[in-house]
């Protein structure tokens, strides 16, 4: 990292309290947004972060009258983007749409740091069931069918956005469950992890449902359960991992953070625009589409299910024996 330190930023995170917050005042702040507002995305174009994000950014340019413009910033598991969001000016003109690779990231990848302890919580958008899919290639249209194929070919690979990411403890964790030898195939984001699903290049994926939905009613892929506690209601035809005998449940959420230091007034605005687009008509339709739920609500309540997540990856890394490698 350049700049601010690790331990600068955990240290200025601990000196403004579990928030990380400062009154507006103390920064002289002008009325937000006087200018273009940066959304970081930390993976690539084509998954679902990318989506919930355009999706927010769109209403809230009209509404606001400043360009929401998002960025792309890419590697490392999402770190990369995550790292530059938190040490970005605390000014409002830099915002991070992230996942819960927030939580699970710091575990995996055995950072000194913890996301959800170190960046301010905005608002959690919405929330998204990940979905287990196959290639046509290898005839499997259940989770029992894909056991028994897995079996007979140890070392079957399984796809994710990342190292560090949801979709790659959900990946070991049913691998465990199942008593299987999966090897793990992670990308640098969704877009090009259903390249090579779609191409064959590897034969099955946890991934989230946005950027698959029409490739499985299209045929060319087959999502066969998703990792919900109950199925999604746009996803009412696809089983559940925990219905097809596996008790692997675990939910996506996507949520807005800021740099830390953001000023309380500022958190505030940040929030109610980023409220206001949850309720544009276009943005609920497609929500709808891609298997989106969306959320809402306080920082206070972000923050508290981010840090709730961040002991349960860490908990699950220590029984799964995740690890970077």
């Amino acid at each position: 990292m350049t700049g601010l330190g690790r331990r600068d930023i955990i240290k200025a995170g601990v000196a403004l309290g579990a928030t990380g917050v400062f009154p507006l005042a103390a920064f002289g702040q002008a009325k937000w947004p006087g200018r273009p507002v940066r959304v970081i995305v930390p993976l690539a174009p084509g998954g679902a972060i990318d989506f919930v994000a355009r999706q927010c950014a769109q209403p809230m340019s009209q509404d606001l009258g400043q360009q929401i413009f998002v960025e792309n910033r890419t590697g490392a598991g999402g770190t990369i983007g995550m790292d530059t969001a938190m040490k970005a000016a605390p000014d409002g003109y830099t915002i991070l749409v992230t996942n819960d690779n927030a939580a699970s990231a710091p575990h995996i990848l055995k950072l000194s740091y913890d996301y959800t302890k170190v960046l301010v919580p905005v608002i959690d958008l919405a929330h998204q069931p990940q979905v287990f899919a196959v290639h046509p290639s290898i005839n499997v249209n259940s989770v029992a069918e894909y056991v028994a194929y897995a079996k007979k070919n140890p070392g079957t690979g399984f796809a994710s956005s990342g190292v560090g990411s949801n979709q790659h403890v959900i990946g070991e964790w049913f691998a465990r469950e199942a008593g299987l030898k999966l090897e793990h195939v992670p990308y640098r984001g969704a877009g090009q992890a259903v390249g090579d699903l779609l191409a064959g290049h590897v034969k099955s994926a946890f991934l989230g449902p946005t950027a698959l939905i029409a490739h499985h009613k299209a045929g060319s892929i087959k999502i066969i359960a998703q990792s919900s506690a109950k199925r999604a209601p746009t996803l009412q035809d696809i089983p559940t991992i925990k219905e097809s005998g596996y008790n692997v449940v675990l939910e996506a959420w996507y949520a807005a953070f800021a740099p830390p230091g953001m000023p309380a007034a500022l958190v505030a605005q940040i929030n109610a625009a980023f409220q206001k687009s949850l309720g544009d008509e276009n943005l609920k339709k497609n929500f709808d589409k891609g298997s989106l739920e969306a959320i809402g609500g306080s920082p206070d309540a972000l923050g508290k299910l981010a840090r709730a997540d961040s002991e349960k990856y860490k908990r699950l890394v220590a029984e799964l024996n995740i690890s970077a490698g």
